[in-house]
């Protein structure tokens, strides 16, 4: 993943991802990409390996530590800047909210070296954020344009909004940045910062900018979608990504097929209101998590039933067990992809869970009794038109049903019984034990003057005369 556009100071900026930054078109030295990049830096948990071999390899050959969206912004602000340490060095950081799911915003305060940085004594530390853009501009109540602090109006908010479409067009997950000079008087040199409280403001704040990351699918990607297609396989999209952002991915992999368009697609090629478009007309729609919290699990089945393409973005980790428990609903065998602790309760409500090792964070999950049953099907020689076949039905399909069933137990059986007990009777008549002597005979067979069928005492070795 890498950082392939910007927008700061109301303009849009290809990043050069070259290391002799040869091709680079904005000014770095700039008030607003400086302020951008700081906050890029600091609210960053991602670090290069701290190893002498690893930091002498080019910035993007460098090994790191951390998630790969941040990961991206740590090499871009180091070929642009190349004082990613050093400004770590002199901001340290006091307190930290990590991202999560709900919040979408990680939050950090650093100290600021009010003799350098500040035009006024009284600030002294530096709150960061970085987070999800349309959360992160609710935050915020000025916009940071040409080293000037303006009033976040109508205008930086459209200004903003067609950003943001423009990037999430070209399919790049999109971050906001903001941060706010704490003054010292309400936060001197010391204070201390509750994150479980939260004793610091976390609105009010300054917006800086928007980075927007590419991760290109593989080339491989849009065949395998259509070879799941070919045999049966509906492929459905869940993403925390922005639907903009999904979407344009979605049609880059095939998940929504060439020709098909969504309600919104319509209404903007017809030029008219989305409540005027026939949702038949659609053969494709990109779910928000917000509307999917609005509907109930009727209106959930009645979405997977009518629409054969589904993108849902924004998704939250309970959100995307609840999809995958609607997919059970419709009579479907449900595979989970996952590779975050966020898709964990998908993963385990899921038929088939697949774990993909990514980054840092690893997710374990463990049941004993499937792990052979794992190992065997993943080696299992594929079979040359398995992509071919059509999924059996679980509720009828199955692999014994009542036909070998009851030629197994009728017929197969009851010959297998008889005989079975033919064999036994047989070698107990010949050793003197006529069948109607046999019942009940267990409770004196360990008798040492039992008597066989005839009078004479029988022992296991030889009848006794």
């Amino acid at each position: 993943m890498v950082v392939a556009h910007m927008w700061f100071d109301n303009g849009i900026v290809e990043v050069d991802v070259s290391e002799n930054q040869a091709l680079s078109t904005f000014d770095k030295n700039s008030r607003g990409f400086l302020a951008l990049s700081r906050c890029a830096t600091l609210c960053n948990r991602a670090d290069f390996k701290q190893d002498s071999e690893n930091l002498a390899q080019p910035v993007l050959q460098r090994a790191c530590n951390g998630d790969s969206s941040e990961v991206a912004l740590l090499k871009c602000v180091e070929l642009s800047t190349g004082n990613v340490s050093r400004s770590r060095e002199i901001h340290p950081k006091v307190c930290e909210i990590p991202f999560n799911s709900t919040n979408k915003y990680q939050l950090s305060i650093h100290e600021l070296n009010t003799n350098i940085e500040s035009e006024e004594n009284s600030r002294s530390y530096l709150l960061v954020m970085k987070g999800a853009p349309e959360g992160i501009i609710e935050r915020c109540s000025t916009i940071y344009i040409d080293g000037e602090d303006l009033e976040m109006n109508d205008y930086w908010r459209t200004a903003f909004e067609h950003a943001y479409l423009e990037l999430g067009k070209l399919g790049e997950r999109v971050l906001g940045f903001c941060d706010l000079c704490l003054p010292g008087k309400e936060y001197p040199y010391g204070y201390s910062f509750d994150t479980d409280e939260v004793n610091f403001p976390t609105t009010n704040l300054r917006f800086l900018g928007l980075m927007g990351m590419i991760d290109p699918p593989k080339a491989s990607v849009p065949d395998v979608i259509m070879k799941c297609r070919s045999a049966g396989i509906k492929v459905i999209m869940v993403t925390g990504d922005h639907p903009i952002t999904s979407k344009a991915i979605a049609r880059t992999v095939g998940i929504i097929s060439k020709g098909s368009e969504t309600a919104e697609d319509i209404a903007e090629r017809l030029d008219i209101s989305l409540e005027l478009v026939d949702s038949n007309d659609a053969k494709a729609c990109v779910i928000h998590g917000n509307d999917l919290r609005a509907k109930s699990p009727e209106e959930i089945d009645a979405l997977l039933r009518d629409y054969p393409e589904i993108v849902f973005a924004r998704t939250s980790p309970q959100q995307k067990a609840i999809i995958v428990e609607a997919c059970q609903r419709q009579g479907d065998i449900v595979t989970m992809i996952g590779n975050s602790v966020h898709d964990l309760p998908a993963l385990q409500q899921a038929d088939v869970g697949i774990v993909i090792a990514w980054g840092i964070t690893t997710v374990l999950c463990i049941e004993f009794m499937n792990i052979m049953g794992a190992i065997s099907l993943a080696y299992e020689k594929m079979e040359t038109d398995i992509m071919k076949r059509r999924p059996r039905d679980p509720k009828h399909d199955r692999l014994v049903n009542k036909r070998p069933a009851l030629i197994t137990f009728s017929l197969i059986g009851i010959i297998q019984v008889a005989t079975g007990l033919f064999a036994y009777f047989l070698i107990m008549i010949e050793n003197g034990f006529s069948p109607s002597h046999l019942f009940d005979l267990r409770k004196s067979w360990e008798s040492k003057d039992v008597n066989n069928s005839y009078g004479q005492e029988w022992v296991r070795i030889s009848p006794l005369i």
